[in-house]
């Protein structure tokens, strides 16, 4: 087929000996099913921002660096320069994403390689060779969603230990290999620890494999792995091996709200009380108020 003009750049520096043909064409990237030598491999061409419908939300930035200050304002403005950075710095946040994932053992598509917008990635196959499918288009038996399902729940473990949340996380970014499910699709991952809106993203991407899976397994639908999973990763105490129940309790106590006002009561006191403290040491002691004159009476 005829080169896509982005892939020209790793043709010419030897990346890619050939395109073979278009793989899927998403809403943010067209991928390329792609030979490197004896291999083929994919190659994620991402899509122009005017040109694809996934919005790069402000949930999603949070907490994400940049470069530098000059990058930071640019970006804040949405100044031509601005964007072509924003651009960059999502591109590069599945680049970033799926080597420290795949360090970590998470199963995600090797990344081999990326140069002016082009991913070039591994080749998810099936067990015939062919390209995997995604989850939603396959039928599971009742104990393959659950094997699956509880895989997948591992690798959102991996994940967070990482430092991560998928952020995106569905049966539409979940392919099903040999081995089993494979998650792809990372542009959106956010930083666990600096994005205020990690947990409700966590809990959404395993709601998202919840009801996915309880199709064919309908108990795994009132399972809270998130809750659970968060609570271990705020105490500091979740790792790969962490023993998950899928159950979560709620603390129930009611917030003692009058004991609270009695404490910030008490704080605001002791500070006036050390203020005045510090008052009287650098100026000494007050002097009483002298009566004002009788005329003034």
């Amino acid at each position: 087929m005829k080169t896509p003009k982005r892939i020209e750049p790793l043709i010419e520096d030897g990346l890619v000996d050939e395109v073979i043909r278009p793989l899927m064409s998403g809403k943010e990237a067209a991928v390329y099913v792609v030979r490197c030598g004896t291999e083929l491999r994919c190659a994620k061409v991402y899509k122009e921002a005017n040109k694809r419908s996934f919005r790069q939300a402000a949930e999603y930035q949070e907490g994400r660096k940049v470069r530098n200050s000059r990058q930071a304002r640019a970006m804040a403005k949405g100044s031509k320069y601005g964007r072509k950075e924003a651009e960059e710095a999502w591109q590069n946040a599945e680049v970033a994403a799926l080597f420290r994932l795949a360090s970590a053992g998470v199963r995600v598509p090797k990344p081999f390689d990326f140069l002016d917008g082009v991913l070039l990635m591994e080749l998810v196959s099936d067990a015939h060779g062919d390209a995997a499918p995604r989850l939603n288009d396959v039928h599971l038996e009742a104990d393959q969603a659950r094997e699956y399902h509880d895989f997948v729940i591992r690798q959102i473990v991996l994940m967070l230990c990482t430092g991560l949340v998928h952020g995106d996380l569905s049966e539409f970014n979940v392919l099903l290999g040999p081995d089993g499910p494979v998650i792809i699709d990372l542009p959106q991952a956010v930083d666990a620890a600096g994005n205020n809106h990690a947990f409700s993203m966590l809990e959404r991407d395993v709601g998202n494999m919840a009801g996915y899976f309880g199709q064919f397994a309908p108990e795994l639908k009132a399972t809270r792995y998130a809750k659970e999973m968060w609570a271990l990763y705020e105490a500091g105490e979740l790792t790969p091996e962490s023993p998950l129940s899928g159950q979560f309790a709620e603390d129930e106590h009611s917030a003692d709200v009058d004991g609270v006002m009695r404490e910030i009561e008490a704080a605001r006191l002791d500070e006036a009380r050390r203020q005045a403290a510090r008052a009287e040491a650098e100026n000494g002691p007050a002097k009483a108020e002298e009566p004002p004159p009788p005329w003034m009476q």
